[in-house]
């Protein structure tokens, strides 16, 4: 039979043929009870880590006095929405096979890629990134297209002399006649492959569905495409590029900040997504270059000597290595290699002869360089015969010219650390009242001409002229509690301890002067301070001694200068003082200051302050006294609320509040360790008074890798757990039921690092505490380093003080709000931009609010309202004061009674060496 159908004893198998079925399992008795698979059977299913995302908004707050306002955005019209970008990698290589990787190089390929083969390419733009990534509108006509250009070489064809005896020295570019003839190749050119290969497409309906808070991988990649395009628009014109800010070459825009440098005005330019739709950020930036024009002349500024005779020219090579000069008379460009290492009337090369040899039938002869421009070009040199040449060579051919023949190039850009003195310059000149901004900003808007970039217009994108109108709410002053139980409300985001006394003034009584500096009336310093200190209700017995210091030992290295003071102090003392006031021989950057404070803070745990003993009056020595008394644990004044107490939420369960930041080493020095430094407030229901924890990490690591840092089966050597022992011992014994963590100086795209690695270690320092404690979290991130500026509309003063804005241009979906809760005195204000990426607790948006408002008020060491909480303010000033004393160079020593190094990757990291518990406990770095 054709079925496959079994019958009652058997079965068939394909082949029809008849096989024997296995016997039926025996009967389960009715009172078996089933037993359960081994785990060897049925193996647990891995349970998968939730991965944390940013919150979405709650809703908005409403209270405060409304205010109309202006903002540096504007709005941006898209209108086609249904095509596509597309992405192709770019490969280039030289005629050999070897990658590009020379800066800058890319966009003069693609340009001329673009010039040669446009009828290949169908007539498309390109938005090019300059490395390794293009877009265009819609396809090109293959996913795959290879190319062959020929450019001209930067440094290969200048007609100059290299140390071979075939070329002279003259410049690059333009050869004179008889060099022409003497060159078989007057202008040298190389050839560049360039492979332009498809790699994804991008829908430009991902910009509308951003708007619609449905943000996703593609959104983020069209609004880069985007940012693309306006970065392409301005190399077109020649500007330097810096991120998202762009620079024209144009003297107007110059400030000289003194050394040889000059802050460069340009704009910042960025597309956004936010609740009012797409919008385009201009902004006022600024970046740092070196002074163009003659090279003598910037050296002479660098190094602050009065002519080229006194200049130091190791720190010359150092500082001119990679800078790029055009060479006279030729006005040709070069990238500077080094310094010849003789002067120029002694270095010599060997020239090449045109007719005639030599006895020895040679034609070549050796020559000065000095001689060579003098007597064989006829070119007067005024200084150079001694001093160094410039090289721009390679190290086995060099090629020199006469140090007053070069003259640096504009746009290029000074990335090492400004002076003190070079920062108050930079933000003196730099300042732009807000009116003057918003013309700055609205001239630049026409200038650049977006409407005529063709990109854009194939985009169908048109950018308003208009700044966009926001609606704000100005929140009130929290009022605040002085000493004597006064209340008063500060005025304007400000205040004064004028005939009032501080809210808990402590007393000083083992304390001494340690006076470094040779001019100072020190019985009169410390008789108006015990005065003042007593009008502000803190009792100062005399001092046990001021120590002067030898003026023998004033011209030592200061490390060697605060070792002999100490051992002064030591020898006389009777015990650990509770407090030392220093005086400095100088206003700011006293080589003294790094030393003292290492050697009071990590060594013996003694708190200090400084101060400059100029211009003392009763104001200063108030702002003195005020550190003074929050180092010794005392508070000056505290908001109303802790008093009572009657914050929203913090109030009704214990409640610590965090403060994180990372300081990283200044530019160039890469091998210096960042900072990491963690403040928690203490004494709950308090939210004025903070402690640190510090720690040394990798360098430029944003990321805080010793929050949890179990180095035991029992033992934790975190940082989180040494701040929650000390917020239980301050509060009664009790545990935190809330913790609100407020992150310091990261980026949109680290938020999820914050929310899935240091929120991860937060909680395993508390697991490690006890197992079965589950404290609620809020996570706030606050960023400064933003272009968003408010304005009020026909008035030329800044926004108010508590001003606050969370629609409109925020976030379409996250919850994120502008704070301007300081009042901007000079320049125009910079809000804070904060964002709340987690709430276990559920504040309201108004809580929430008022509660990051009133932290901008509670900072100790200030009588006026800051433009961040106060929690992140100390943080960042417990990581840059420390890193200010923290030296790599002889942490190794330091470190090595303190547990040696510990190493992160492949980087050693010393460690910071423990500060004393009494240091910590009191705000030792205001």
């Amino acid at each position: 039979m054709d079925s496959f159908e079994p019958d009652d004893n058997g079965a068939t198998n394909g082949n029809g043929a008849q096989e024997a079925l296995p016997p039926p399992p025996p009967v389960i008795p009715p009172d078996v009870v089933p037993v359960c698979a081994g785990p060897e059977q049925r193996p647990e299913p891995v349970k998968k880590k939730v991965v944390r995302v940013p919150i979405a908004r709650r809703g908005l707050g409403s209270k405060g006095q409304k205010i109309t306002l202006l903002t540096n955005h504007f709005k941006v019209m898209v209108t086609n929405v249904e095509g596509h970008f597309f992405h192709y990698s770019v490969s280039l290589s030289y005629e050999d096979g070897r990658p590009v990787d020379g800066k800058g190089v890319g966009r003069r390929v693609i340009d001329r890629v673009q010039e040669t083969y446009d009828t290949e390419l169908a007539g498309k733009d390109f938005a090019y990134d300059g490395e390794k990534s293009l877009f265009t509108v819609g396809p090109l006509p293959r996913n795959k297209l290879e190319f062959t250009v020929v450019l001209e070489d930067i440094q290969s064809n200048r007609c100059t002399y290299r140390n071979n005896g075939n070329r002279s020295p003259d410049g690059q570019g333009s050869p004179n006649e008889s060099d022409r003839k003497r060159m078989r190749r007057p202008y040298q050119s190389k050839t560049f492959k360039v492979e332009i290969s498809f790699a994804a497409k991008i829908p430009m309906q991902a910009i509308a569905n951003a708007l619609r808070g449905q943000e996703s991988e593609n959104s983020q990649e069209a609004l880069r495409v985007l940012d693309i395009i306006l970065r392409q628009h301005a190399a077109k014109q020649g500007c330097l590029l810096v991120r998202q800010s762009f620079f024209h070459n144009d003297p107007r825009n110059f400030a000289d900040v003194g050394g040889g440098v000059l802050g460069c005005r340009g704009f910042h330019s960025s597309f956004r997504t936010t609740q009012g739709g797409l919008s385009l950020n201009i902004d006022v930036s600024t970046t740092m270059i070196i002074q163009p024009g003659p090279v003598v002349d910037f050296l002479i500024a660098n190094q602050n000597v009065r002519d080229p005779f006194s200049l130091d020219w190791s720190k010359a090579k150092r500082m001119l290595k990679n800078l790029r000069i055009k060479t006279s008379p030729a006005n040709t460009e070069y990238k500077i290699t080094g310094l010849s290492e003789k002067p120029c009337k002694e270095q010599t090369f060997t020239l090449k002869q045109r007719n005639g040899k030599d006895v020895d039938g040679d034609n070549t002869i050796e020559v000065t360089v000095y001689d060579y421009f003098v007597n064989h070009r006829g070119i007067e040199l005024r200084y150079s015969a001694d001093l160094p040449c410039i090289n721009v060579g390679k190290p086995k051919r060099p090629t020199y010219f006469p140090l007053e023949l070069c003259s640096l190039v504009s746009l290029q850009r000074y990335t090492k650390a400004l002076s003190t003195l070079q920062r108050s310059s930079l933000v003196e000149k730099s300042r732009q009242k807000p009116n003057e901004r918003m013309k700055v900003l609205s001239d630049a808007l026409k200038s650049n001409n977006y409407d005529s970039e063709p990109m854009l217009r194939s985009c169908g994108i048109s950018i308003s002229t208009s700044f966009s109108q926001v609606e704000g709410r100005v929140l009130p002053a929290p009022r605040l509690k002085v000493g004597n139980g006064e209340d008063f409300f500060p005025r304007n985001g400000r205040w004064n301890f004028n005939n009032k006394k501080l809210a808990q003034p402590t007393k000083i009584q083992r304390w001494a002067v340690v006076n470094f500096s040779a001019r100072c009336d020190t019985q009169g310093l410390v008789r108006d301070l015990i005065k003042c200190g007593e009008l502000k209700g803190i009792l100062i017995d005399p001092p046990f001694d001021v120590f002067q210091e030898n003026p023998q030992n004033r011209r030592a290295p200061p490390v060697v200068r605060v070792e002999k003071m100490f051992e002064e102090i030591q020898s006389k003392l009777p015990g650990a003082p509770q407090f030392l006031l220093c005086l400095l021989p100088e206003r700011k950057n006293s080589d003294l200051y790094g030393p003292w404070k290492r050697k009071n803070l990590a060594e013996l745990g003694v708190v200090t302050q400084c101060m400059a003993p100029t211009r003392v009056n009763d104001q200063y020595l108030t702002n003195v006294l005020l550190k003074i008394n929050a180092k010794l644990g005392g508070l000056n004044s505290l908001l109303a609320v802790e008093h009572t107490p009657s914050i929203p939420v913090v109030s009704k369960a214990p409640t610590i509040i965090l403060g994180m930041d990372v300081s990283h080493g200044s530019p160039g020095q890469s091998d210096m360790p960042s900072i990491a430094a963690v403040v928690s407030s203490r004494q709950w229901p308090l939210i004025s008074k903070y402690r640190a924890s510090v720690r040394t990490q990798s360098p430029k690591v944003e990321m805080i890798d010793s929050l949890f840092k179990q180095v035991s089966e029992t033992e934790d050597d975190g940082i989180v757990r040494e701040l929650l022992l000390d917020f239980y011992t301050s509060s009664g014994k009790r545990k935190p039921d809330q913790i609100i963590i407020f992150r310091d100086g990261v980026s949109e795209s680290q938020f999820n690092q914050v929310l899935n690695i240091e929120l991860d270690q937060i909680i395993e320092a508390c697991k490690f505490l006890d197992e079965k404690w589950c404290p609620k979290f809020v996570v706030i991130v606050a960023q400064k380093n933003h272009h968003t500026k408010f304005f009020q509309q026909g008035s030329p003063d800044n926004v108010p003080p508590g001003t606050i804005i969370d629609n409109k241009i925020c976030h379409p979906r996250n919850n994120d709000f502008y704070l301007c809760a300081h009042a901007g005195m000079i320049g125009t204000t910079r809000p804070t931009h904060y964002h709340v990426l987690l709430d276990d607790v559920g504040f309201s948006s108004d809580d929430l609010q008022e509660l990051v408002h009133s932290l901008s008020y509670v900072y100790q060491r200030s009588t006026t309202a800051i433009s961040v909480v106060a929690p992140i303010c100390y943080a960042h000033l417990a990581a840059t004061q420390i890193g200010q004393f923290v030296k790599f160079e002889d942490m190794s020593e330091t470190s090595s009674s303190h547990g040696g190094l510990t190493s992160v990757g492949a980087v050693p990291v010393p460690q910071l060496p423990r500060l004393q518990e009494n240091v910590c406990n009191s705000m030792f770095f205001c």
